[in-house]
């Protein structure tokens, strides 16, 4: 039994308002309506000021996007661009992102949830003290099954924060290190559901990458300690406190628009280690091209990359981002967390990657199901990300942050870093040595 330690009544109370308004057909979400594919290549962050978020980073790049908060997904960010120095307009990226679900089962096989459809995920937004966000904006959020007398919560963050080293190379002179240390836009919200606590983290790198990471904290449930079955962890003294293990499978929604075109195409990289070369084996790499709609499966020496069907970096290489997944523990025990990675058709109900309702009659309620083959002209990705929590002492009280996520990076965006230095730039494809 999942218990809340806060009251769910008021949002039990407007449940009915938005029932009726989604069978009027009415907009759920709140901020600008969903954001329509453009195809200029410099359109970025079409939205009143309220709901724009743009920011010049100390490196020199600039991003650009709107964001609206939808009363099942929560922040769901669009026409996110990207604009490095160097690079006269923004450079489309995404026309949409969200996360698209949790799902929990349990160890035990007595409880599975689904956080963002069936547990009140957009409803239970957090309100952020200041501490929270240091030097950066808290912005108020309209929560569509909130209180109703006060719908609004300061709970969305905008803020920078510095990441480290962006690179380091010593010079061929030996008398000169190259360096710059990296900064990074973070948008986040928290996100309360039964004990536990969402951090959904956006981080927006000046180098073109984008990091996506669900982070689960708050409490463990405590009407779980009840695993003398073998299926959990002894937490406290005495035999029958032991935590429930259990699972969290995040999946995220993306809808890219490189260059302004959602008409984008999927390609597939696998490396083979084969014969012997004169000091080590050799390996070669091969390019698929995906067609068709795609259930993928991570391996070691696979990839996947989104690829531009309009633009080029000023070397004429057509621009594209790589998937690059984090740690990830995949869930055998339903169909639609089988795979590490979707590609779909866009279906602009196809919003949430299981329990979806956004379709109506007899439509799949699950990503796995909506790969039928269809030719990819306008693909949508799907990522899946793991995590198969057995608790710890160290998880109570409260509940260390743990993450899960992925990125998607640069793959020839740009004609070379976008924050190489001046007196590097010559080097683009050049190797001889010029003092």
């Amino acid at each position: 039994m999942r218990v809340n330690r806060i009251s769910r009544v008021r949002h039990r109370t407007a449940l009915g308002l938005a029932v009726a308004a989604l069978a009027a057909g009415l907009t759920t979400g709140t901020g600008p309506a969903a954001a329509q594919p453009k195809t200029a290549a410099a359109a970025a962050a079409d939205c009143s000021a309220a709901y724009r978020i743009e920011q010049k980073l100390s490196t020199g790049t600039t991003w650009r996007m709107c964001w609206r908060y939808d009363s099942k997904a929560g922040i769901v960010l669009d026409d996110v661009s990207y604009q490095p120095k160097g690079e006269a307009e923004p450079i489309k990226v995404l026309n949409s992102a969200r996360l698209a679900q949790i799902h929990v089962p349990y160890d035990d096989g007595e409880n599975e949830y689904q956080d963002l459809t069936d547990e009140g995920f957009a409803a239970g937004l957090m309100p952020l003290a200041p501490a929270e966000c240091p030097g950066g904006t808290i912005r108020n959020v309209k929560v569509q099954d909130g209180d109703p007398g006060n719908p609004f919560v300061k709970g969305l963050c905008t803020t920078t924060r510095a990441r480290g080293h962006a690179y380091r190379m010593q010079s061929d002179t030996g008398d000169k290190a190259y360096q710059a240390q990296g900064k990074d836009l973070l948008v986040y919200t928290v996100n309360q559901v039964g004990w536990y606590e969402y951090m959904t983290e956006w981080r927006f790198q000046d180098d073109g990458t984008i990091n996506m990471n669900v982070g689960a904290t708050g409490s463990l449930s405590w009407s779980d300690y009840d695993a003398g079955d073998g299926r959990g962890w002894p937490i406290g003294k005495g035999p029958k406190a032991q935590a429930t293990s259990h699972s969290h499978n995040a999946f995220w929604r993306l809808d890219f628009a490189l260059d302004g075109s959602t008409k984008n195409r999927v390609e597939q990289y696998d490396s083979t280690v084969t014969t012997r070369g004169r000091l080590t084996p050799q390996t070669k790499t091969t390019r698929t091209k995906v067609g068709k709609e795609l259930a993928g499966d991570a391996k070691a020496y696979r990839w996947w990359r989104m690829v531009s069907a309009t633009g080029k970096n000023k070397d004429g290489h057509a621009r594209s981002y790589e998937f690059v997944s984090g740690p990830t523990t995949r869930y055998p025990g339903r169909s639609y967390t089988k795979h590490d990675i979707y590609f779909t058709q866009y279906n602009k109900c196809e919003l949430f990657a299981s329990n979806n309702p956004r379709c109506g009659g007899t439509h799949p309620k699950s990503v796995d199901k909506w790969v039928g083959g269809q030719t990819l002209t306008q693909p949508v990705a799907w990522v899946n990300v793991g995590f198969h929590h057995i608790a710890r002492d160290e998880d109570q009280q409260p509940m260390p942050v743990h993450w899960q996520g992925f990125s998607i990076v640069p793959r020839d965006v740009t004609a070379m870093n976008p924050l190489t230095p001046a007196d590097l730039a010559w080097q683009n494809g050049e190797w001889e040595f010029r003092g």
